[in-house]
């Protein structure tokens, strides 16, 4: 009984703790833009190619209430990934990764409380 009971709070904990995954944008080419519109911020994202083999991803967020947009610039190798949650909107994960000459960003939201987040 205390095996069955522990396996199902384990397996709760797990689905609770993984991010849902609210959006997905691919772009395949350089310049093509692509957006995002979840969580807090509105996105556009859209890549060039630099020295060596690295993709320089541009992403500009905008705070759908008003306020200043905020940019992000990073280099991507093939098969990187990289996820951040942006100032004031931490309840949302922007994901970036890269496939050859493909850039793919997703959003996820958050499914569990964090241990230092603050309560609104």
């Amino acid at each position: 009984m205390i095996r069955r009971t522990l396996g199902a709070s384990l397996l709760a904990t797990l689905f609770t703790a993984t991010p849902v995954l609210a959006e997905e944008t691919n772009i395949g080419h350089p310049i093509e833009a692509g957006s995002l519109h979840k969580g807090r911020l509105d996105m556009v994202v859209y890549y060039v190619p630099v020295a060596g083999d690295l993709l320089e991803v541009t992403a500009t967020f905008a705070p759908k209430d008003g306020g200043d947009p905020q940019r992000v610039v990073m280099g991507l190798a093939d098969r990187d990934t990289v996820a951040f949650s942006m100032p004031g909107s931490q309840d949302t994960l922007y994901a970036f990764s890269r496939s050859g000459e493909e850039v793919t960003v997703s959003t996820a939201t958050d499914m569990y409380q964090r241990v230092d987040a603050r309560p609104r």
